[in-house]
C-alpha cells in the first residue's frame, strides 16, 4: 500500500505539471489567434503571474473547499470560505502583479492599496473569472482522476483480499481427509497390500502440487486433473465399496485454469457428500474444454438436512476469486435438488 501511495503522489505531481503547462499554453495561442502581433514580452509575465495564483486557488478549492468542507458536508462555511477564499486570492493576485511583478517589465502607475481592495469590478473581470475558470477545470479533472483512482484502489483491496482467502484455501489440506488417508496406508502397509507404495506415491504427488506448484497463477488442466485422480484414488480407500464415482472428460483444448479450482470443487462433493453419508455415495465429475472454454460440472448425492446452506465458505471463496480473475466472463451456478448437490463453473480457454 506504500506503493501504491507514492505512485499515487508521483501521478498528482505529473498531473499537475502537465496541465499548468497545457493551460498556459492554450491561453498563450486563444491571445495569438485573437489578436494581431500580441506584445507578448508583457503578455506572457502577466499570464504567468496570474497562472502563479490559479494553480494556488486552484489546489486551495480541491484540498481544502472540496475535500475538507464539501465533502465533510460544511455548505454554509464552504460557500463563505469559496466567496472570501476567491475574493482573497485575487486581491493578493493583484497586489503581487503591481507591486512586485510589474516593476520588473514595465513602468506604470500604481494603484494604491484601498483601490485595489475596493474595486471590486475590475477584480471580477480581470481576476476572479480567469481564477475561477482555472480552478472550476482543474477540479473537474482532479475529481475524475481521484474517481479512478479510487476505483483501482478498490479493486485492487479486493485482488488482495481474494488473494489471501485464495492462498488460505490452497495451503487448506482437509485433516480429516489427511488422517483419514495415513491412517488407509498404515492399514495396507500392516497387510502388505500392493497398493501402500502406490498410495504413498499419490499422497506426496497431492502434497508436492498443493504446497509448491499451487502457487502459479494458473496451471494446464491437464495438471489439476492428475492431482484430482490421486485425491480420488486415496478417497476411495476410505469409501470402498460404498462409492459410485462417474468422471466424464471431453478435453479438446489444453487451457489453462486457477490451480486448486476443480480440486476444491471435488473435495467439497466429496466432504458434503460422502462426509455426510453412511449408505450409497454417488458423485458425478464431468471436464469440458475446447479452444473457447472450460466447463466443470461436479454433482454429488446429499442428505438435505446435512446441506442447508448452498453457498459455504470455500465455494464463496471460489466465486469471489473467479469474479476477479475473470470478472463477468465465469459463470458459477449451484443447483441443489431431488437429494443432489450440483456445481458449475464455466471459464475462458485462457486467463486473457
Amino acid at each position: 500500500m506504500i506503493k501504491n501511495s507514492n505512485n499515487t503522489q508521483k501521478q498528482k505531481i505529473i498531473f499537475q505539471v502537465i496541465f499548468w503547462c497545457a493551460f498556459f499554453l492554450i491561453g498563450e495561442v486563444k491571445i495569438y489567434a485573437e489578436y494581431k502581433n500580441p506584445m507578448f514580452s508583457q503578455i506572457i509575465p502577466y499570464d504567468l503571474t496570474h497562472l502563479l495564483f490559479q494553480i494556488l486557488a486552484a489546489n486551495f478549492a480541491y484540498s481544502i473547499l472540496i475535500k475538507k468542507l464539501f465533502y465533510r458536508k460544511r455548505y454554509f462555511v464552504f460557500i463563505v470560505s469559496s466567496i472570501l477564499g476567491i475574493y482573497g486570492i485575487s486581491v493578493l493576485n493583484r497586489l503581487f502583479t503591481i507591486y512586485i511583478a510589474e516593476p520588473f517589465f514595465i513602468e506604470t502607475p500604481q494603484d494604491d492599496v484601498w483601490n485595489i481592495i475596493t474595486d471590486v469590478n475590475y477584480l471580477f473581470c480581470f481576476y476572479v473569472i480567469p481564477i475561477v475558470t482555472a480552478s472550476f477545470i482543474f477540479v473537474s479533472i482532479s475529481f475524475m482522476l481521484d474517481l479512478r483512482n479510487e476505483k483501482e484502489n478498490s479493486v485492487q483491496l479486493l485482488k488482495e483480499k481474494a488473494e489471501l482467502e485464495l492462498k488460505a484455501l490452497k495451503t487448506r489440506l482437509n485433516p480429516h481427509f489427511l488422517f483419514n488417508t495415513l491412517n488407509n496406508i498404515y492399514s495396507l502397509s500392516i497387510i502388505n497390500s500392493s497398493k501402500t507404495s502406490e498410495s504413498i506415491s499419490r499422497l506426496s504427488n497431492m502434497l508436492d502440487y498443493i504446497l509448491y506448484k499451487a502457487d502459479k497463477k494458473m496451471v494446464l488442466i491437464s495438471e489439476e486433473m492428475k492431482v484430482i485422480k490421486d485425491y480420488i484414488e486415496l478417497e476411495k480407500l476410505r469409501y470402498s465399496e460404498r462409492l459410485q464415482l462417474v468422471i466424464a472428460e471431453n478435453i479438446q483444448s489444453e487451457n489453462q485454469i486457477p490451480p486448486l479450482l476443480f480440486l476444491s470443487l471435488v473435495e467439497n462433493a466429496f466432504k458434503h457428500g460422502a462426509a455426510c453419508n453412511t449408505g450409497k455415495i454417488s458423485i458425478f465429475i464431468s471436464v469440458e474444454t475446447n479452444v473457447v472454454k472450460t466447463v466443470l460440472k461436479v454433482e454429488n448425492s446429499f442428505i438435505p438436512k446435512e446441506n442447508m446452506d448452498s453457498k459455504g465458505l470455500g465455494l464463496k471463496i471460489i466465486q469471489d476469486q473467479l469474479k476477479i480473475i475473470y470478472g463477468d466472463q465465469s459463470q458459477f451456478e449451484i443447483e441443489n435438488k431431488n437429494g443432489f448437490f450440483k456445481v458449475q463453473i464455466q471459464i475462458p480457454a485462457n486467463e486473457n
